[in-house]
C-alpha cells in the first residue's frame, strides 16, 4: 500500500459551515485517520491550503488544525499546479466566479449550495464544468445523515407500499439579536446579500426530495418576513429583506410512478416541539416513518392502531409510544466527510459520483419556481433542467 498526497485549495472556511464541517469534521478528521482509502487499499491524504481574505484568522485556523499552509493569495494558489482540487464555501453571490476561475485553471471543483443565488449562473458554471472535463461536485450533505439513509433503506425495501406523502418540517427560532445574541450570520436575512430561507433550504429540499422520494414535478410555495428587523454583529438594528419561512408543496413523480404529495415548512420563526430541529414522516400504503437527523421511527400496516375521533374524552392513546425505532446496523459517519470522501474517491479512482453541479443547478432551479410561485400566487411546474 501506497499514500497519495492530494493538494486541496479551501476558500472560505472561516466561516461556520466551512470551518466546522468541511475543514475540522471532514479534511482534518481525513487526515487524522490516515487518509481516504481506495478500492486497492492505497491511501489518499489530503493536503489542504486555507485561503482567505482576513490574513490573522487564517493563520489562527489553520495553527489550531495543525495546517502548514494558509495565504490569502487566491490566484497564486491557483495557479500552483501541485494543489489539483478547489473547495469554495464563501459567500453564494461570488461562487459562480470563483468557480468558473478554479475550472479554468484546471482544478476539479466542489462547493457549497447553493451553487450560485440565480439558475443562469448555475446552468453556465455546470455547463462550463461539463465542457471542462474536470471533476466538479456540489455539496448534498442531508443524503448522509443516519435518520436519511433509514428512510432510504426502508424505500429500497418496498416497506412503504405505494408512496403517498411525504411532510417535512424544519426550522427553529433564530434570536433576533435585541434580547439575546443572534447564532446565524445577519446577512441570511439580507437579500441583496445573498440571504433568505428558500435560497437556503428549498437547494436542499430539490435533492432530499428526487432523490428519496421523487422527482419534483411542480410547486406552490408562500414565502414570508415575519420578523422586519433584527440586530447585527455589532448590535445595530436592520430592516430584513429576505424571507425567513417558507411553505410549500411540491407534486413529485414517485420511484414507482405514484403521485407523491411533499408538504415542506421551513422557518426560522418557530419554535421547536418535535423531536429534532427538522422531521421527515413518510406516509405508504404498507406502512409510515418519521426520521429526524439521527434517528428513524416506522409503523407497518399490521401493526397500525385503530384511535378512535372523540373530542369530548381526554385522549387515553400515547401515538409516539406506538413506533418502533428502526436500529443503528451499521456506523454512521459525518455526512459531509461520507461525501467529501466519495469526491476524493471520484477523482482519484474515478468512482461514479452523482452529485455533481447539474445537481446543485437543480436545486437553485427550484429555488426560482418557488419564488415565482409565491410572487404570481400559482402553482409552478418545473421542467427537466438540461445542461
Amino acid at each position: 500500500m501506497s499514500t497519495q498526497r492530494l493538494g486541496i485549495i479551501m476558500h472560505g472556511v472561516t466561516g461556520r459551515m466551512g470551518m466546522n464541517q468541511h475543514l475540522i469534521r471532514s479534511i482534518v478528521a481525513i487526515r487524522n485517520q490516515g487518509g481516504v482509502t481506495l478500492s486497492n487499499g492505497d491511501k489518499i491524504m489530503p493536503d489542504p491550503i486555507l485561503i482567505g481574505r482576513n490574513a490573522d484568522k487564517i493563520e489562527a485556523l489553520a495553527q489550531a488544525n495543525g495546517i502548514g499552509r494558509f495565504g490569502t493569495d487566491l490566484d497564486k494558489a491557483l495557479a500552483n499546479k501541485e494543489d489539483t482540487v478547489f473547495f469554495d464555501a464563501g459567500t453564494t453571490q461570488m461562487r459562480p466566479t470563483l468557480l468558473a476561475k478554479a475550472i479554468h485553471a484546471g482544478k476539479h471543483v466542489y462547493c457549497e449550495k447553493p451553487i450560485a443565488t440565480n439558475l443562469n449562473e448555475a446552468v453556465e458554471i455546470a455547463r462550463l464544468a461539463e465542457k471542462s472535463g474536470v471533476k466538479h461536485g456540489a455539496v448534498q450533505d442531508k443524503l448522509f445523515l443516519p435518520g436519511l439513509r433509514k428512510l432510504d433503506m426502508l424505500r429500497k425495501a418496498g416497506f412503504f407500499g405505494k408512496m403517498l406523502s411525504v411532510r417535512i418540517e424544519f426550522g427553529y427560532w433564530v434570536f433576533e439579536g435585541d434580547l439575546q445574541p443572534i447564532q446565524r450570520p445577519s446577512w441570511n436575512y439580507r437579500k441583496e446579500d445573498g440571504g433568505g430561507i428558500i435560497l437556503d433550504m428549498v437547494c436542499h429540499w430539490r435533492y432530499v426530495l428526487d432523490n428519496l422520494f421523487g422527482e419534483v414535478q411542480s410547486v406552490s410555495c408562500l414565502g414570508a418576513t415575519h420578523i422586519p428587523t433584527r440586530w447585527d454583529e455589532a448590535n445595530k438594528p436592520y430592516e430584513c429583506t429576505a424571507d425567513d419561512a417558507a411553505y410549500a408543496t411540491f407534486e413529485l413523480k414517485g420511484h414507482q410512478g405514484e403521485h407523491v404529495v411533499a408538504q415542506v415548512n421551513s422557518s426560522w420563526t418557530t419554535r421547536v416541539n418535535r423531536e429534532d430541529l427538522v422531521t421527515f414522516h413518510v406516509d405508504g400504503t404498507h406502512g409510515s416513518a418519521v426520521a429526524g437527523l439521527q434517528s428513524c421511527k416506522a409503523q407497518s400496516r399490521v401493526n397500525t392502531p385503530r384511535p378512535v375521533w372523540n373530542p369530548d374524552v381526554k385522549q387515553t392513546m400515547s401515538f409516539t409510544d406506538q413506533w418502533q425505532e428502526v436500529p443503528d446496523t451499521q456506523f454512521y459517519d459525518n455526512g459531509f466527510k461520507i461525501q467529501w470522501e466519495h469526491f476524493i474517491r471520484h477523482i482519484v479512482e474515478n468512482e461514479p459520483y452523482r452529485w455533481t453541479l447539474p445537481e446543485g443547478a437543480k436545486g437553485v432551479q427550484l429555488v426560482e419556481a418557488a419564488m415565482q410561485s409565491w410572487q404570481e400566487r400559482r402553482w409552478v411546474d418545473v421542467a427537466p433542467l438540461n445542461i
